[in-house]
């Protein structure tokens, strides 16, 4: 059954994440934990399985700052971790409020503040606690939203960004499997009331499936319905890849030229996310539209124009009026959700958009794409721009849905 009450053993648990590798010898692998028993056992199974490859281990404990008590929940949950020989650090979010979207919001912003901390320590390798259950409930939770095909295959496994390898090596597991894991350690935990707030999605579909007759029967179909769902989008994701390959130039200054009239509409979405800095494909008619027959348009914070001296085709470039604001210039930050400062900058720095300061050409690029390009400022005035080279930033769009091709820029 896949329910199981049995704890998971160290066996099962290496196959699990051992087919979300490879790992580099004695890997350094930081771990999500919100208290609640499925990250702690998560926790538990990933410390046993490090010192088993000579590796490092390190909890994260994240608190949301939503409810009064859950400072000392962090304080009580790292505790715990540190007693059962795991090392760990708390983060606290400072700028989440209730009100509409709030699960999302607390999502992202959790997801922000622990690949900041990995990169931070050089980790690469980051580990959820998800489970089967958390996966039949995203699929309910995507089929009553109408997403689409990719979103019915639920979360993946195994999600590379610009900072950090996400794994989710538990996603076939019960939750029941997982306390049973704690229970055989001698491990307690915290019980998130918020789990069970009725006024949450999620929390209502738990209880539903709670209430079913045969709960393991119905997690199961969903999750053989993932499966398939996941390896479509998989394919389409390399079909992508492959297109994008054979008529995309992306360069390291943060615009793409498409030498091709049309697109599939995938195609586009993922070159519009990256060149946008948004963390996820732009998906609408209008873009499907656009895809069947390229021109000049404006979607998703890009512009589209014809490539014009940098030959036949056409330019894709960050639209000028929609960056980012301006922000403090603190190494590995990310501005406009493209740039990722590298270099050592003067305290009170900021990095901005060039904008009205950029020149209004530049022979070695496109001047459309220079207004949107990162600057240092001091008191106003820029204090280092090198936009050629980008000695002081690195292009690391959040969305890598695109395949990372960097071009040597065409020669004009």
């Amino acid at each position: 059954m896949l329910l199981a009450d049995k704890p998971l053993s160290a066996d099962e648990f290496a196959a699990l994440i051992g087919a979300l590798g490879p790992f580099e010898p004695q890997p350094c692998v930081a771990v999500a934990v919100s208290g609640g028993a499925d990250s702690l056992a998560t926790a538990l199974l990933v410390r046993d399985w490090v010192r088993g490859q000579g590796g490092i281990i390190l909890a994260f404990v994240v608190d949301h700052g939503l409810r009064a008590e859950s400072a000392s929940e962090a304080v009580l949950t790292s505790q715990r971790l540190e007693a059962i020989g795991i090392a760990a650090h708390r983060i606290t979010l400072h700028d989440l409020r209730r009100g509409p979207a709030m699960a999302a919001r607390a999502r992202d912003a959790r997801h922000a503040a622990l690949e900041a901390a990995c990169a931070e320590r050089g980790i690469l390798h980051l580990v959820f606690g998800h489970h089967a259950g958390d996966q039949a409930e995203t699929i309910c939770m995507r089929l009553l939203a109408q997403s689409g095909p990719h979103g019915l295959a639920g979360m993946a496994a195994l999600v590379e960004t610009a900072l950090v390898r996400r794994l989710r090596p538990l996603l076939s597991t019960s939750p029941e499997r997982l306390r049973a894991t704690l229970q055989a350690a001698g491990v307690q935990w915290v019980e998130d009331p918020s789990n069970r707030d009725p006024t949450q999605q999620r929390a209502r579909l738990r209880a539903l499936r709670a209430q079913n007759a045969a709960p393991d029967v119905a997690t199961y179909a969903l999750l053989r319905a993932a499966q398939a769902r996941g390896m479509a989008r998989a394919e389409d994701e390399q079909a992508v890849a492959a297109e994008l390959a054979a008529v995309a130039g992306i360069y390291p200054q943060g615009f793409a030229i498409i030498a091709a009239d049309t697109l599939s509409a995938s195609a586009l979405a993922a070159l519009v996310a990256l060149i946008g800095g948004r963390a996820r494909p732009v998906a609408s008619h209008r873009l499907t539209a656009l895809a069947a027959g390229l021109r000049p348009a404006t979607i998703g914070g890009v512009r589209i124009t014809a490539a014009g001296r940098f030959g036949s085709g056409w330019l894709l470039v960050r639209e000028a009026a929609a960056v980012a604001e301006p922000m403090p210039a603190q190494p590995g930050a990310l501005w406009d959700g493209r740039f990722r400062l590298t270099a050592s900058t003067p305290a009170d720095a900021q990095i901005g958009a060039w904008g009205d300061d950029a020149p209004r050409k530049r022979g070695d690029q496109p001047a459309a794409a220079l207004r949107a390009l990162p600057v240092l400022r001091l008191d106003g005035a820029v204090i280092s721009v090198n936009p050629a080279q980008m000695h002081e930033f690195t292009f690391s769009p959040a969305c890598v849905a695109a395949p990372a091709r960097f071009f040597p820029l065409p020669s004009v």
